[in-house]
């Protein structure tokens, strides 16, 4: 019975730290391919950060399963043969080098396309590849404030915006990398050629923010270009961030924010509720025996509404701090009203919605132990994807790789020797 995988067959390159394109090769390995992790002599950085054993760290294991690791010299002379023998051999080549770094080593799309007219090139950079910011670094954190997504989020700490603690940038350009890689293959299929695949993490968070960035110029105009004014004056007079983070225009209606769409407090700990139609709205308002008179007579007054929900609003928050969170739940559960309890992310890896669906992955890391991590996310019937095993230890299969690349014996001692390569941590 042929392999159900759909990337059997398949070689992957990376050369990627830190997390869209080792995520993205981890969702590549997951589906088949046999996936080549070029690593610095030192290792991926990641491995280094809090790690549990030698090159081995939470972080790491989380993003990286399934690999073949080649530690390698980029900059050395003789590196040159390996990366060539590398990307002659790949049907993909994945990258996110710091700006410069990839035409300089002949690892840019527009380079290694030339050579290899089949070959897929994903590249990955912080603020795309053309305008002022082009050839500046980037990290999540840099792109959350660049982008507005930190503040968005709405969190604070000492007075200044601080982001959300997932790198959601991140992850979210690691998912269209995967999806641009897999359409990239699909044409190749139809056109038999490759091409480049370019994401950016700047792009990556203006998606996850697709519901704010929006302007119909004829109605948000007006009011986008008074709150812009409102911040330059802000600013220039050295007002607090939070101050300034309020001229945000919002779209939301006082029903929504203050009753309809938000968390509420309880006894023991906090619900989410979110009714966005007018069903639901009036399921909610029954359940609690709680009444919203704008619903049977809208008042077309947005002061009056204003005050409306305020006053709304502090009735239901004392009604939902009367019972528990459990208690709340299971009422809205038999009414088919979206509710859930807040949890803290320690809480899902024991969940027993999360383990019956699979969403999360165990297995045993050959230094580590018994580990569980997020499984992949995309269920493909007959097992079309499954979470690949731990990567080998760092630089354990560096001979291996290079002799199926075609180099000799002598070849490969010569590259040890000159520190081209190595098999172990240093």
């Amino acid at each position: 019975m042929p392999d159900p995988r759909p990337f059997v067959g398949l070689t992957v390159v990376e050369f990627g730290q830190f997390i869209a394109v080792p995520y993205c090769g981890q969702l590549l390995a997951d589906g088949g391919a046999r996936v080549i992790k070029v690593e610095p002599l030192a290792g991926d950085p990641v491995r280094q950060l809090a790690p549990l054993a030698p090159g081995e760290s939470r972080l790491f294991v989380c993003r990286n399963r399934g690999k073949h690791s080649l530690p390698l010299d980029l900059k050395h002379p003789a590196a040159a043969r390996i990366i060539e023998a590398l990307a002659g051999s790949a049907d993909v080549v994945l990258t996110n080098l710091r700006p410069g770094l990839g035409a300089t080593l002949g690892l840019d799309a527009a380079t290694l396309v030339r050579r290899h007219p089949r070959l897929i090139v994903g590249n990955v950079t912080g603020f795309g590849t053309r305008g002022p910011d082009a050839g500046l670094p980037a990290m999540d954190l840099v792109v959350q404030a660049r982008s507005g997504l930190m503040a968005a989020a709405g969190r604070t700490q000492d007075g200044v915006p601080v982001s959300a603690d997932p790198p959601i940038a991140d992850y979210m350009c690691a998912v269209t990398l995967a999806f641009g890689i897999v359409s990239a293959l699909f044409r190749r299929t139809v056109t038999g050629r490759g091409g480049e695949v370019d994401v950016s993490l700047l792009m990556a968070a203006l998606v996850v923010q697709n519901n704010a960035m929006v302007r119909v110029h004829g109605v948000d105009g007006q009011p986008h270009a008074a709150s812009l004014e409102a911040l330059a004056r802000l600013r220039a007079g050295g007002a607090p961030v939070a101050e300034q983070l309020a001229v945000t225009p919002s779209f939301r209606t006082p029903a929504m924010t203050g009753v309809y769409y938000r968390t509420y407090g309880t006894s023991d700990a906090a619900i989410a509720v979110a009714c966005v139609s007018p069903g639901l709205q009036r399921a909610l308002m029954r359940v609690l025996g709680v009444t919203d008179e704008i619903h049977e007579s809208p008042v077309g007054d947005p002061e009056a509404e204003a005050r409306h929900y305020a006053a709304l609003r502090t009735r239901m928050e004392a009604v939902m701090a009367s019972r528990t969170t459990a208690e709340w739940k299971a009422i809205f559960d038999v009414h088919g009203i979206p509710a859930a309890g807040v949890k803290i992310p320690l809480e899902l890896l024991d969940d027993e919605q999360v383990l019956a669906n699979g969403m999360l992955h165990d297995f045993e890391h050959f230094a580590l132990g018994p580990v569980r991590v997020v499984s992949t996310p995309v269920r493909l019937d007959d097992a079309g994807f499954t979470p690949a095993p731990a990567t080998p230890a760092f630089g354990s299969e560096a001979c291996e790789i290079l002799r199926g690349l075609g180099f000799t014996e002598v070849e490969i001692d010569g590259f040890l020797a000159a520190g081209v390569t190595r098999t172990r941590p240093a």
